[in-house]
């Protein structure tokens, strides 16, 4: 399975997407490949990229070359019941059109296992809410590349609070312009300043979520 992981490495999509048919074909196991082999790989492609040996255009080709990679898998790994390691819905905030860092975090994301639904660009605090009460994520993920859109993240967990719902989802904020003094001003659960971090932070955050609910 080699091949597979240093696929993903490379960014190569066509390869990585060969060498999942011909494991299936082999006879692996879906989720194993996904856990033993593909999560691993993007979790080193997040560590080079902390540690300077990758930049965004890797961070991208790896995230298609993951995405091609988890196609073949995905009604294999839906017909035998896998968990994802966390639901997520994520969007770029009213008012700003920019998707590359969002895209960017949700490779990432589901390169590490999570199932994530994307709301796309200049998305309203009311449909961020809708997607909460319909999709019923764990995590809440807000991106802003403007300042001058920073503020609809507040209005965003305003709107959460409002409806209810603040308490059900932990809140992630992230984009050019935000920092960890922003995010615990407007009552964000938490802060990444790159996608490999927001992997790390989302998977903090659900363990802690876990620790919640197992003492309910």
């Amino acid at each position: 399975m080699s091949d597979l992981y240093q696929a993903i490495l490379k960014g190569d999509a066509r390869a990585a997407s060969a060498a999942v048919h011909s494991a299936l074909d082999h006879g692996a196991a879906p989720l194993d490949l996904l856990q033993t082999v593909m999560v691993p790989a993007m979790d080193e492609v997040g560590r080079a990229f902390e540690c300077g040996d990758y930049f965004v255009p890797e961070l991208l080709l790896a995230g298609r070359a993951m995405k091609a990679a988890l196609e073949p898998l995905r009604p294999l790994l839906a017909a035998g019941a896998a968990e994802p390691a966390g639901r997520v819905v994520i969007g770029t905030v009213a008012g700003d059109l920019h998707d590359i860092g969002k895209n960017i975090v949700i490779s990432m994301l589901e390169g590490a296992g999570f199932a994530v639904t994307d709301l796309g660009v200049d998305v309203s605090p009311q449909k961020f809410v809708n997607a909460v009460r319909a999709k019923q994520p764990d995590l809440l993920c807000l991106s802003a590349l403007l300042t001058v859109t920073m503020p609809a993240m507040r209005t965003t967990i305003g709107a959460l609070s409002a409806a209810g719902l603040r308490d059900q989802v932990r809140v992630m904020v992230g984009g050019a312009p935000v920092s960890q003094a922003f995010a615990d001003e407007i009552g964000a659960d938490g802060y990444s300043d790159n996608a490999a971090a927001a992997v790390t932070l989302a998977r903090k955050l659900m363990g802690a979520l876990a620790d919640t609910r197992s003492t309910r």
